[in-house]
């Protein structure tokens, strides 16, 4: 069963059917999608959040190959502002997006930590990898500051097309060291 997790200002809410209404309307935005994988449909069909949430992520969670969360701030706890997943793939253990009007606040830097703890206290998984579009700039400086490294390149296929990628990882003790070293 997924958990509850907090950071000072979010609230991170397991995953539920019920969510897909708020996420339908906040996701379908080019800024959001563009540097998704090209399984995300685009233009994003109506019942889309429904769809990948019912077929998708929920029946990952209920086999123990994914954990997905909800974000909600502290201060608005009913609202839905973002998703952010943990997965089971060999190259892909992480993956996230934020409505626009929660961008650029360090929220997901937040999200991130208390996920990746997640990954390796909880989960006691050796290695997290999450590949990314090097032009996602936004996404590549959280990575960073996690103290990620960058460990393959090569191209993937992107809602915006096929884009030079990269695949960061940070093992368990690496992830730890860069957390002592911040307190």
């Amino acid at each position: 069963m997924t958990p509850i997790l907090e950071t000072p200002r979010l609230l991170l809410r397991p995953l539920e059917l019920a969510d897909a209404s708020q996420a339908q309307v906040l996701f379908p935005q080019w800024e959001i999608v563009r540097y998704l994988t090209n399984q995300v449909p685009w233009p994003y069909p109506p019942d889309g959040a429904y769809n990948f949430y019912r077929d998708v992520a929920l029946p990952a969670v209920e086999r123990g190959d994914a954990w997905h969360w909800t974000l909600r701030l502290k201060s608005e706890p009913a609202r839905l502002i973002g998703i952010i997943g943990l997965m089971r793939d060999e190259n892909n253990n992480r993956g996230f997006w934020i409505g626009l009007s929660w961008q650029g606040q360090g929220l997901m830097s937040e999200a991130c930590a208390v996920v990746t703890d997640y990954w390796f206290d909880v989960l006691k998984f050796s290695r997290l990898r999450v590949p990314k579009a090097i032009a996602n700039t936004a996404s590549r400086r959280i990575s960073e500051k996690q103290g990620m490294l960058i460990v393959a390149t090569l191209e993937r296929d992107y809602v915006s097309g096929r884009l030079p990628a990269e695949i960061w990882e940070i093992t368990a003790n690496e992830w730890h060291a860069h957390q002592d070293q911040r307190l």
